[in-house]
């Protein structure tokens, strides 16, 4: 396996440091776009360069060779026809060329991301195995890139990554992300999330010193801990527990900022709170740090149509008043601007807030469903507004406990609206399967244009699918958004491989 080098100082003055209330530098897209906008060109998943969006979904509980839980993740091509299953590849760490090799519990898989990271045009996967263990380090976590060519993905072209010093427990690879994090850089740069914060890589190509060809390298740029930052726009700013990564362009400069979701630690422990540390040019002075009421779960695109991105966050389980027991999920909204994600009333102040109790939105809020568990943005009618999917797995349907649902809400010039919101789950017509137990449909939402015809169908996800093998389901988008006609599903047994157990589509690239 491969380690990181140390980073030198060159490298280290382009570190942001969350605890000091710095932002990152990042320079305007030159390739695959802003990673976490909604426009065709602000999309980072073209493995092969044909155009056309790709889709990569893990199976972190898949068994490997006899080795249970080592994961697996699948890479699916898009094309004029949309997305298939026939041209499509099934990677772990015992495919040919990849570094490693499959062990019980890796997990492979649990978390993906995808980015240009060498800026050679082709856009790039990464998988995380939070759970490998190194030498002397049970769960230290690690990292595999696999870089695009025009053949798509190849075991031959990938790079394994693991923090200097492997710690028991650390979970490096929990999430990822990748943008265009600085302008001294051709490639996008590399958020790897482990439980103390994030780590932010770049990648150099070199040519090799003899037979030819080039390597890659990854370089450690900043490495932060998670403590309340100074200089936020909310003194009351807890530090949290980190989850989740996204991207987006909030203040709409041409550059990526990162979001760090999690929830928040300390005196009043388990609300999600989110971290905004913006993007601007290395020569030019960045926007505060921001800290954010919502989370852990976090998307980003431009619901409002006004050209910045907008930050959503997802609360599947915050505490009620009395801090004990748990709503039924709530999901925040936050409109990008010149200063940043703005709540409702302006910067520093909360999002508008959604339930399944407000006005217009399917279902009832019930403790325990899970609303807001994962969400996607993206343009399903071509308006120029960004949708939200909402994902509410622990959605009793009936009588049948955690069988899950999806909601869909509308973009529009105020915002997300429920106006026309659209619900579905596997008892709706048209769509296959039916609701079972423990199904968790709608666990994961990813929204996808693989036919680029600038429509978003949507990927939703039951990894809880027959006992645990998971499966996806398909919706296509026409001109009146998302529809079940022609809906769709398959599974990791799909691909020719067991799927016992592997909780497929527990985590899908958005």
């Amino acid at each position: 396996m491969r380690t990181l080098r140390t980073r030198s100082a060159a490298v280290a003055a382009a570190a942001f440091l969350l605890a000091a209330g710095a932002a990152v530098a990042t320079a305007p897209a030159a390739y695959a776009g802003t990673p976490g906008g909604t426009r065709a060109d602000d999309r980072n998943t073209d493995f092969n360069g044909d155009g056309y969006d790709d889709v990569l979904v893990g199976a972190p509980d898949a068994t490997v060779s006899g080795r249970h839980r080592a994961g697996a993740a699948t890479v699916q091509y898009g094309g004029p026809r949309g997305m298939g299953t026939r041209n499509a590849r099934v990677f772990s760490q015992n495919s040919a060329g990849v570094p490693g090799a499959a062990e019980t519990g890796d997990g492979f898989g649990r978390a993906v991301a995808t980015g240009d990271l060498d800026g050679d045009g082709y856009d790039d996967a990464v998988i995380g195995l939070p759970g490998e263990d190194l030498t002397g380090a049970a769960d230290a976590g690690g990292v595999v890139v696999f870089f695009g060519t025009p053949r798509g993905l190849t075991g031959s072209a990938s790079l394994w990554l693991q923090d200097d010093t492997p710690r028991s427990g650390a979970r490096f690879g929990s999430a990822l992300a990748a943008a265009r994090f600085t302008d001294t850089t051709p490639g996008d740069l590399l958020a790897v999330l482990d439980r103390v914060g994030p780590s932010v890589y770049r990648f150099e190509t070199a040519s090799r010193a003899a037979g030819g060809g080039a390597h890659r390298r990854a370089e450690l740029t900043s490495r932060h801990r998670l403590t309340a930052p100074s200089g936020t726009s909310r003194a009351a700013a807890p530090g949290i527990s980190p989850r989740s990564l996204t991207t987006g362009d909030y203040d709409r400069n041409g550059f990526a900022d990162l979001v760090v979701s999690g929830t928040s630690t300390g005196a009043e422990p388990g609300y999600g709170w989110s971290y905004v540390l913006p993007g601007t040019a290395a020569d030019a002075d960045p926007l505060p740090v921001l800290a954010l009421r919502g989370g852990p779960v976090v998307a980003s695109g431009d619901v409002d149509g006004d050209g910045y991105d907008d930050l959503v966050t997802g609360e599947p389980h915050s505490p009620d008043d009395g801090g004990e027991s748990m709503t039924g999920g709530m999901v925040g909204y936050y409109r990008g601007g010149p200063d940043g994600p703005a709540g409702r009333e302006g910067p520093g102040t909360p999002p508008v807030w959604w339930t399944q109790d407000s006005a217009g939105v399917p279902g009832t809020s019930e403790r325990g469903d899970g609303f807001g568990a994962d969400l996607s943005v993206g343009d399903t009618d071509r308006d120029g507004h960004a949708d939200v999917a909402i994902g509410v797995p622990e959605e009793n349907v009936g009588t049948v406990a955690d069988a899950g649902q999806v909601v869909v809400l509308r973009g529009s010039a105020r915002g997300m609206t429920a106006s026309r919101a659209w619900s579905v789950t596997q008892n709706t017509a048209r769509v296959p399967g039916a609701v079972e137990k423990g199904d968790r449909f709608g666990g994961q939402v990813a929204f996808t244009d693989p036919n680029d015809d600038g429509r978003f169908g949507l990927l939703a996800a039951a990894p809880g699918k027959n006992t645990a093998d998971g499966a996806v389901w398909v919706f296509s988008a026409g001109s009146a958004g998302l529809t079940t006609s022609g809906s769709w599903t398959y599974g990791l047994g799909t691909f020719g491989v067991s799927g016992l157990n592997a909780r497929y589509g527990a985590v899908i690239d958005d």
